[in-house]
């Protein structure tokens, strides 16, 4: 009796897809649960079953009379709703809508922004946000008495290190040294060429830290991102070429571009980058200060002595490194005129990207 059970519920369930209205949904209760029903034929078998076998088939039977009442139950409520509704599904009316997230605007302008080198053949590589003094400072060419190296300007974590690690990379020995929260995605730069030989063009991305004053313009964590490129015939010619590619391609082609000189201690020479401003097309604005110029990043040629922290061969190779910070980029191309807004989660700010 047991596998006529399970037979009669297969023919149920198929029934049950046929119901598409509550005449139709009552005849199917009467058949299965009606007084001369399929359940009462089985129940009226009840006394001809062995006495060892009256519990288990009664569990059986019970169970699928709850199913059966359970099924009609809920397709009865569906019916009942959609009568209220006004009438029977319409399939061709639209259906509900939700609505959709995006990404953030900073993680578009980074994405957009990798997704320009990695065609000029760029490798993107992410590192450690907590590193050591040395691949932070010294490593760079940064002196222990440079103003960076203060804890006003750095959030330093403890007083020695021996160890630490960088996402896609392997464990990496390090130089005794405080932890740190890296002030410059810069820090990657020698662990690269310590691990690779030459050619190599790579770009970093991520948060940093400085403890600044929060401001329309300066927050404690921002995001950089680092791009530098090696090689043994590497010119100052190529660095300009790359960059020039890159604004063309991110601000438009209309865009110029001019080098100023500067000082970073990990490149000599070096540079600040300005374009043409976005905004009024260099002729002068309030964006601009009246300047028609919008710096974006600084650059410059790879120092030597960052060359000898890698362990590479004196006057073998040379390369040219930049660093931008994500948020300026955003503010110069989008209009921004306060970083807050950027982390403040106000969706009114946000949904317009």
């Amino acid at each position: 009796m047991q596998e006529e059970i399970k037979e009669i519920e297969k023919e149920f369930l198929e029934e049950v897809k046929k119901i598409s209205s509550l005449k139709e949904l009552e005849v199917l209760r009467a058949k299965y649960l009606g007084r001369k029903g399929v359940l009462s034929g089985f129940f009226s078998r009840f006394s001809q079953v062995d006495v060892s076998q009256r519990a288990i088939l009664g569990e059986v039977l019970n169970s699928f009379k709850e199913r059966v009442q359970s099924v009609i139950k809920d397709i009865e409520e569906r019916l009942e709703r959609t009568a209220q509704e006004g009438g029977e599904l319409d399939v061709t009316l639209p259906g509900v809508s939700f609505n959709r997230g995006v990404k953030h605007i900073l993680t578009q302008t980074i994405e957009s922004i990798l997704s320009i080198f990695e065609t000029l053949g760029f490798v993107v590589v992410e590192g450690s946000e907590i590193e050591t003094e040395y691949y932070n400072f010294t490593a760079l060419n940064i002196p222990p008495e440079h103003p960076a190296t203060e804890a006003f300007h750095t959030f330093y974590l403890s007083t020695e290190a021996t160890t630490t690690k960088n996402r896609g990379l392997e464990e990496l020995k390090c130089s005794p040294g405080r932890y740190l929260l890296r002030s410059q995605t810069s820090t990657l730069q020698v662990r690269i060429m310590e691990q690779f030989k030459p050619p190599l063009r790579v770009v970093s991305p991520g948060r940093v830290y400085r403890p600044d004053a929060t401001d329309a313009s300066h927050s404690f964590m921002f995001h950089q991102i680092e791009g530098f490129a090696v090689g043994e015939k590497v010119k100052f010619s190529d660095l300009k070429g790359t960059l020039f590619a890159f604004a063309q391609r991110f601000f438009g082609k209309e865009i110029k571009m001019r080098f100023r000189p500067h000082h970073f201690p990990f490149t000599e020479p070096s540079v600040e980058v300005d374009i043409s401003c976005i905004i009024c097309k260099g002729k002068g604005c309030s964006v601009c200060g009246r300047k028609g110029w919008l710096e974006i990043l600084g650059a410059g040629m790879v120092h030597p002595r960052v060359f000898y922290s890698a362990g590479y061969p004196s006057g073998k190779y040379r390369g040219f490194a930049f660093g931008m910070g994500v948020e300026r980029i955003a503010m110069l191309k989008y209009g921004i005129d306060d970083i807050r807004l950027f982390f403040e989660n106000d969706l009114r700010f946000l949904r317009q990207f």
